[in-house]
């Protein structure tokens, strides 16, 4: 069996038993976790609440990093094994910060779950001229799983989760212009390429680290009702994706397709848990299942090749250390 995912060549389904409608509980009954250790980024909002909730409940002890420690501290009321701690994944020096804080408990990390992202927002860009969407929604993830590399190895066995979108398919990575500064800025092409950048991240990780324990997984969570990801986002944006009618009110078969938030956490848990992924990484999986091959021509369900390509993964690996200032060394 080949062990790369490079140009999908797993992207097969594995006959999971799970469905677009099964929940973060149903995907993890049976699963014990107790004495794994798991990082959740954005874990205090949305599915990465659900998500912080249902690894919690079975066992394991859950380091949630968050911009807004005030309001992640109540929305983590009550939840056990859980730990709270700063982190702002636009400031890289931050995310230096509670990596080393991480490292010098001197724990093994068995799940780093990169759940955090943003949306639909206007240009901005980090300190370093970054555009914020794909410092957010990549680069982060690049440098945290970086600076907690030797916490990764040291597990013995652990997976690294991005989650990633079916709007990678909004856009290919664009190498010659990432940043905005050649051409006209559309907020759902940055969100395209940020989360193909997820993609082939998880591709290249994969590869290079499962000969250490470490895999790695992208996923898409599903379009989901109740999270905070359209609080920027314009009337105009929403009606432009075909979401609201000209009054703005939501489609009637939009409605319909929307998954709860515990339906829309199944995909992460089932990644971050499933024993029937102990031998295969790399792969991009939606509805708890992994994912087809996407079509070339239109937006569907699936991943697309240019987001599993060897050549973009490894072009983008280097790419990532320049614009990160860091060497990401999997030894």
């Amino acid at each position: 069996m080949r062990q790369n995912n490079y140009q999908g060549a797993l992207q097969q389904a594995i006959g999971s038993g799970f469905s677009a409608k099964s929940t973060s509980t149903d995907v993890i009954k049976g699963i014990d976790l107790s004495g794994k250790i798991a990082i959740v980024t954005g874990g205090n909002t949305g599915i990465g609440l659900e998500t912080t909730k249902t690894l919690a409940a079975a066992g394991a002890t859950i380091i949630v990093p968050a911009r807004d420690t005030e309001k992640a501290k109540r929305n983590l009321e009550g939840i056990e094994r859980v730990e709270l701690e700063a982190m702002d994944l636009m400031n890289p020096d931050s995310i230096d910060a509670f990596a080393e804080k991480f490292l010098a408990s001197g724990r093994p990390l068995h799940l780093l779950i990169n759940n955090a992202g943003i949306m639909w927002v206007p240009l901005r860009h980090d300190s370093r001229g970054i555009e914020s969407q794909l410092a957010t929604n990549y680069l982060a993830q690049f440098q945290l799983t970086a600076r907690l590399w030797p916490a990764l190895k040291k597990a013995n066995g652990a997976r690294v989760i991005n989650v990633s979108s079916q709007g990678h398919q909004f856009a290919p990575f664009n190498f010659e212009d990432p940043n905005f500064q050649n051409r006209e800025y559309e907020t759902l092409q940055a969100y395209g390429q940020s989360k193909t950048a997820s993609n082939l991240f998880a591709v290249e990780l994969d590869n290079r680290a499962r000969k250490y324990k470490v895999r790695a997984y992208s996923l898409h969570p599903g379009s989901i009702a109740g999270t905070e990801l359209g609080r920027e986002a314009s009337l105009e944006l929403f009606q432009q994706m075909g979401f609201c009618d000209a009054e703005g009110n939501l489609l009637p078969e939009v409605a319909a397709s929307l998954k709860t938030i515990p339906q829309g956490a199944a995909t992460t848990v089932w990644c971050a848990s499933s024993t029937s992924l102990n031998n295969i990484g790399g792969v991009y999986c939606e509805d708890s299942e992994i994912a087809e091959l996407a079509s070339d021509t239109e937006i569907s369900n699936g991943v697309k090749g240019y987001s599993l390509d060897e050549d973009n993964a490894k072009r983008l690996w280097t790419l990532s250390e320049e614009m990160t200032a860091l060497i990401f060394d999997i030894i």
